[in-house]
């Protein structure tokens, strides 16, 4: 039998109706009450940073910030590059994996959500789920309320404008806005 958190990461489907769904969900409740702590009341830059690393079970690298409230579902696909700064608000649901780079600044209310549901699903099996792994290059701004759905990378230097929903891959050094998010223009660096 596959274990269920490798099968969860592979992008399979994965049904409640299967063995060792329990463990999935308990892992996730279990990472909610961790996050639920951190959301309750004020802490110190180092224990955010000590909430973080038992979310996700990883260490974070000591340039990175991540301001609470932060919402998250299993935690431990989620990687943070240094020098990152993640507003308040943030929800990253990370069954599927999040990969963040160097440099990156997540605006406040950003949703990376890498968990879908079977686009044709059974009406008997609609709770079942797939995910696809989100990767955010250096050096990317996502405005506030941006939504980054499953399967998505965006590309070094890039901006999200505010309220965006990204469906798809943006290029590096481009602007994207809209819902869906549409290409807007290239970024320019003009050397003086």
């Amino acid at each position: 039998m596959e274990d269920i958190f490798a099968k969860d990461l592979s992008g399979a489907m994965v049904s409640p109706d299967e063995p060792g769904y329990d463990k999935l969900i308990g892992a996730i409740f279990d990472t909610m009450k961790v996050a639920y702590e951190l959301n309750t009341g004020y802490h110190t830059p180092e224990e955010v940073h000590e909430y973080m690393e038992r979310i996700t079970g990883k260490k974070l690298d000591p340039s990175t910030t991540v301001l609470p409230p932060f919402y998250v579902d299993y935690g431990k696909n989620i990687t943070f590059g240094k020098n990152c700064w993640i507003q308040q608000g943030c929800t990253f649901f990370d069954r599927g994996g999040i990969t963040l780079g160097d440099g990156v600044f997540i605006a406040p209310k950003v949703n990376l959500i890498t968990i879908n549901h079977d686009p044709d699903p059974d009406p008997d099996n609609r709770s079942a789920t797939y995910g696809r792994p989100i990767v955010i290059e250096d050096k990317v701004w996502i405005g506030i309320g941006a939504t980054v759905l499953p399967g998505v990378r965006i590309g070094y230097g890039s901006i999200v404008g505010a309220n965006s929903v990204v469906t798809h891959d943006v290029p590096p050094m481009t602007v994207v806005g809209g819902n869906p998010a549409k290409f807007i223009k290239k970024i320019e660096v003009k050397k003086l």
